[in-house]
């Protein structure tokens, strides 16, 4: 009686494209690791274009600025900061942040705020059937200290200014040369006497 014998060849085959399709999948997923982090070169135009930005000319000058933002990924919580001098960008996932500018209030101004100019571009669909691409989704200053008065508006991320740093004149100077120290009594008869004894008079 006849029975059907399935040939070698027949079982490898399926496990040849399985090894195949991992291989695919590791190769793609070292690719993209590498696409998250690197600005797309199509986008360098739009990035190069300055917007008008009024900054203060006191304290560290804008180009030795930097500073940092936070971006939060709502749909996995998970958040991440990037250190940027004006004119830089970096992208973080689907994200890419343009720092256009920063600055702080002087120590002698109150109250106190810290703010940065960004542009954020997000990598999305526009509707189901379109492909990914980028749109620009913000760009304006944002602020520490008052982030109501303008914020991005996303369903997926979230981003926010955390620093800038810079100097102001004299803000690095210690407080305690900033006045004259007052010598104390005893330092002072001590400089008018150097003896240390009182001034006795002529004898009588």
């Amino acid at each position: 009686m006849w029975r059907f014998r399935p040939s070698r060849c027949a079982a490898v085959l399926p496990l040849v494209a399985l090894a195949g399709l991992l291989a695919a999948c590791s190769g793609d997923s070292g690719s993209s690791a590498a696409d998250e982090t690197e600005v797309p070169k199509e986008l360098a135009g739009e990035l190069a274009k300055a917007p008008p930005v009024v900054t203060s000319e006191i304290g560290t000058p804008l180009a030795e600025r930097v500073a940092t933002i936070g971006i939060l990924n709502k749909r996995n919580n998970l958040t991440q900061d990037i250190t940027l001098k004006p004119g830089e960008a970096k992208r973080a996932g689907n994200v890419i942040v343009k720092l256009a500018s920063c600055e702080r209030t002087a120590p002698w101004e109150s109250p106190p705020e810290t703010g940065a100019f960004v542009q954020v571009l997000v990598q999305q669909r526009a509707t189901v059937d379109e492909p990914l691409r980028w749109h620009k989704v913000f760009s304006g200053w944002l602020f520490k200290n008052s982030p109501s008065l303008n914020v991005v508006e996303h369903p997926i991320y979230d981003v926010w200014v955390k620093d800038c740093a810079m100097n102001f004149p004299g803000e690095d100077a210690p407080a305690a040369s900033a006045a004259p120290a007052r010598a104390s009594p005893a330092s002072a008869s001590t400089a008018a006497n150097p003896s240390g004894s009182e001034d006795q008079g002529e004898p009588r």
